[in-house]
């Protein structure tokens, strides 16, 4: 493993590469922004909400929200272009109390909300295949994510639909696709999280097509003939955390008083106690954690330096959510046991080295890990 010499990502992290200097891809795109005209693009996504305006039967635009300080942060920008949105979520089986709370919070301020709920008996066998299979517990979660607003925005004839940051971009793609600001098919493909499969793929003895029907979204051409737009706010305002967390605060946003769940934050990922879990199979495939992704922002942003984000992964250590695997276990009818030798199978050869009898990453960034 090679690490960026600038913020601490692997080179293990899936669409990261490292240039001649040994700088990330995620990196050298953040180096953009000082560059980018915000006030043209500010100036662009006017544009965008006129056209939506214009063409909008009602809702002019749709924002896929989870309750978290992101999508807090886009329903008040929509609002404040007064615009009428239709907020929907996915609602994840680990749901958390705060994450309710928080979610109540964003429908207050004055927004339509869908709440779509997918069968409990078809995810909780979705997610069972795609652990078995792939060693995800994310891959039914970022399928019903993505294509559950497309879905609904071509039913409805909803013209415009708001993410809010474009990951291809924070956390490194090719320049071709990270400049971009619609989310596509070929950036789903990508980026989706999905390990390249759609819902077609995970038809078979256990999950018919019309028990995955959550999980499939309209082609491209349905789009088009929708007139449906999927855009990411995070082309056209920068996008910072602390930036987004400062307006959700502002308007009723609570964070973790605990501290953070997963990772560095704790306004982050808390809304969810799966994915915690899905963050931390990195772990086992990559060689990176949650808390690797966080920190190389706050480096980024310049909050805090190298060595710095380096003295605080020697300072957490070992992060497994034992709690949350717990959790999902009884989800799955799964036991900790079970869960443990399940994952054990995609601890990746290429990252891991069994040395005295501990599994150990050799060349480690932190040279006096304590390994398990």
């Amino acid at each position: 493993m090679r690490y960026c010499a600038r913020c601490i990502l692997p080179d293990t992290r899936p669409n990261l590469s490292l240039d001649a200097a040994g700088v990330c891809n995620a990196c050298a795109a953040h180096g953009e922004k000082p560059w980018i005209d915000w006030d043209a693009r500010a100036g662009a996504f006017a544009e965008v909400v006129a056209h939506a305006k214009a063409k909008g039967r009602g809702y002019d635009c749709l924002v896929p929200v989870s309750g978290g300080k992101d999508s807090t942060w886009q329903v008040v920008k929509c609002l404040e272009y007064r615009m009428n949105p239709l907020a929907l979520t996915w609602k994840s089986p680990g749901r958390t109390e705060l994450g309710a709370r928080n979610l109540a919070n964003l429908v207050d301020l004055g927004v339509d909300h869908v709440d779509y709920q997918v069968n409990p008996k078809v995810e909780r066998r979705f997610m069972q295949l795609a652990l078995e299979r792939c060693g995800s517990t994310a891959i039914p979660m970022h399928m019903a994510l993505f294509n559950i607003p497309l879905t609904i925005a071509t039913r409805l004839r909803i013209p415009l639909v708001v993410w809010g940051e474009n990951s291809a971009f924070e956390y490194g793609g090719p320049e071709e696709e990270r400049r971009g600001f619609r989310m596509d098919a070929q950036w789903l493909r990508r980026y989706g999280v999905t390990q390249g499969t759609t819902a077609a793929d995970w038809i078979g003895a256990e999950l018919s097509a019309r028990d995955l029907t959550p999980y499939f979204g309209p082609d491209e051409e349905e789009l088009a003939e929708a007139g449906v737009l999927a855009v990411f706010l995070g082309y056209y305002f920068r996008w910072d955390p602390e930036i987004s967390l400062e307006v959700a605060l502002a308007h009723g946003f609570s964070v973790r008083a605990e501290g953070p769940k997963t990772g560095y934050y704790n306004y982050a990922d808390i809304d969810d106690d799966f994915i915690s879990i899905h963050h931390w199979l990195k772990w086992y495939k990559f060689g990176f954690t949650r808390l690797f992704d966080n920190l190389s922002l706050e480096i980024r942003n310049g909050r805090m330096g190298r060595n710095q984000a380096i003295e605080i992964l020697r300072a957490r250590g070992d992060e497994t959510p034992w709690e949350d695997i717990d959790k999902l276990g009884a989800f799955l009818g799964m036991s900790r046991q079970e869960f443990l030798a399940l994952i054990e199978r995609f601890r990746n050869p290429q990252v891991w080295r069994r040395e005295a009898g501990k599994w150990v990453i050799p060349g480690f960034l932190v040279s006096d890990w304590a390994w398990g």
